[in-house]
Parts: structure tokens; C-alpha cells; sequence
């Protein structure tokens, strides 16, 4: 464990640590909160995806949302980091690219709350064997 030198590494992780608890609580039904995952591959980190994860985290709690906001490595999208897949209950995930504050706060108000869909989504580059 990294040693705690100001209270900005305090409050990190602190974040870091009620993230993987309410990941943990809420894993018996996952499939009914948003989920989403921030790409923190080294392209993503450089490109601000620790600033935008912290955004939805923040953005998230004040409107009340239940959601888990996690990491995860690279989705193989690094022309548009950062990157995030958002997932709601019962739907296909989706990756939205060069996500900035302002579109993160324009996923959140029109996608997570309103259902409509928003620019900058990016293509499936995969397919999974039952397609």
C-alpha cells in the first residue's frame, strides 16, 4: 500500500475503497444498475479518463443514480479516449468515445436518465458467437 502523503491521496482512496464495496454489495444483482467502465489503459490515463471516472462518480451520487463505476483496460479504442461503456438493465452495452465533462454530463442527463441516445457511440468491434 502506497503511503498516504496529502489529502488528495486520502480522498482517492477512499473513492477507490467505496467503489469496490458498493461493487461488492451490489453484485448479487448487477444486471439491474447502470453499470459503467471507464477504459484506464495507459492511452486512456493519458488522455483524462482518472478526471472523467471521478466526474461520473460525482455526477452519479448527485442525481441520485444507483451505479457501479469501475476500470477496466483497453477496449481497443484508443484513437477516441477516453472511452466508457455504459450498460443499463435489461440493454446491450454501449461505447461512447472522446469522452470530455461535457459529454459525460450529456450521457448522464440524456442516455442514463432520459433513455435517448447521444452522440460519439462508438461501433461494436466484436462480435460474440451466438451473432
Amino acid at each position: 500500500m502506497n503511503k498516504i502523503k496529502s489529502l488528495d491521496d486520502l480522498r482517492q482512496l477512499r473513492e477507490g475503497m467505496q467503489a469496490k464495496i458498493k461493487l461488492r454489495e451490489s453484485g448479487d444483482n448487477a444486471e439491474n444498475i447502470v453499470r459503467i467502465k471507464v477504459a484506464m489503459s495507459t492511452c486512456g490515463i493519458a488522455s483524462g479518463a482518472k478526471e472523467i471516472m471521478t466526474y461520473l462518480m460525482d455526477e452519479l451520487e448527485q442525481h441520485s443514480i444507483e451505479a457501479v463505476v469501475s476500470q477496466t483496460g483497453c477496449m481497443g479504442y484508443c484513437f477516441a479516449e477516453p472511452t466508457i461503456e455504459v450498460t443499463l438493465p435489461g440493454k446491450d452495452p454501449i461505447v461512447f468515445g472522446d469522452v470530455d465533462k461535457y459529454r459525460a454530463a450529456e450521457i448522464i442527463e440524456k442516455y442514463i436518465i432520459h433513455n435517448e441516445l447521444v452522440d460519439g457511440i462508438l461501433p461494436a468491434n466484436y462480435r460474440t458467437i451466438d451473432n
